[in-house]
């Protein structure tokens, strides 16, 4: 039986290979890290955090190979200040590149090549620890700033990936941003991202709603139960209630039957070592 707050998926597809990353959290701190295999649909758990690991600003190397992130442990006497920045070897979360950060303004990261990233640094990051795998892309500068959260990373990334920014509105405490990519057979799946204090239970303060609409014909379809959707091949696939789905665009008008890939739901937190 589904919880009444199932888990919460986020996931980040790599652009040149099938490798996906899924960020599962539930209870609210603590969160682990998945890896995908998109072709085969099989997932090998990576690493769980005590912890907040801001999904929004992460990002994967475009081979998969690697991922940023940015996290927040709270404990602002240690050694990062409490929340860092991080490249890692997909799915684990321990430090090949370490920046400590000490708030939680900014951070995170996009990567700009198979192994070069852009730190999302604003103020604050102290370097910790570097790496000969990955090299930091000191001449990258977003196209536009989104503010110093989520938005500020996960926007660019959105647009990077093929996401069209239509349209943003609202007041300072409850705004919107509607970003459209074009699907097969006339199809438009629309994200509608949410910046909002006091959101609805069971969400964060930013969260994504998802619908579909056919410029051919006309049919219009809703689905607010969607955190998260993408394009992957000819499908689309997207999380609801703790779990995954694939499900093909039928025709014009209609969509195939829907297919569960996998529930994250009753996964346990477990402490896990990184092979490297």
């Amino acid at each position: 039986m589904t919880p009444e707050f199932p888990a919460r998926l986020h996931v980040i597809l790599a652009r040149e290979s099938h490798d996906a990353v899924v960020f599962r959290r539930g209870p609210s701190k603590a969160v682990c890290t998945v890896h995908w295999d998109r072709k085969k649909d099989t997932f090998e758990v990576g690493q769980c955090l005590k912890g907040r690991i801001y999904e929004r600003r992460s990002d994967l190397s475009p081979d998969g190979k690697y991922l940023v992130y940015f996290a927040m442990n709270g404990k602002w006497s240690s050694e990062t200040g409490g929340s860092w920045t991080a490249i890692s070897r997909t799915p684990y979360l321990k430090a090949l590149a370490l920046f400590g950060k000490g708030d939680c303004w900014n951070g995170g990261g996009l990567f700009t090549g198979k192994r070069c990233f852009w730190l999302n640094d604003g103020y604050g990051h102290s370097e910790m620890t570097r790496s000969s795998e990955v090299s930091r892309d000191l001449e990258f500068q977003p196209g536009e700033y989104y503010g110093g959260e989520c938005t500020g990373v996960y926007y660019v990334r959105l647009q990077r990936d093929g996401w069209q920014l239509k349209e943003r509105g609202g007041t300072r405490l409850d705004s919107w941003t509607i970003f459209e990519k074009a699907l097969p057979k006339g199809w438009i799946l629309r994200k509608t991202a949410h910046e909002q204090v006091g959101a609805p239970p069971g969400k964060g303060c930013y969260w994504d709603e998802h619908e579909l609409e056919n410029t051919q014909s006309g049919a219009k379809l809703e689905f607010g139960d969607w955190e998260w959707a993408e394009l992957d091949g000819k499908q689309i696939v997207y999380a609801a209630g703790g779990r995954l789905f694939r499900i093909a665009l039928k025709s014009r008008t209609e969509l195939g039957e829907s297919k569960e890939i996998h529930d994250f739901n009753d996964m346990p937190f477990e402490e896990l070592i990184a092979p490297y």
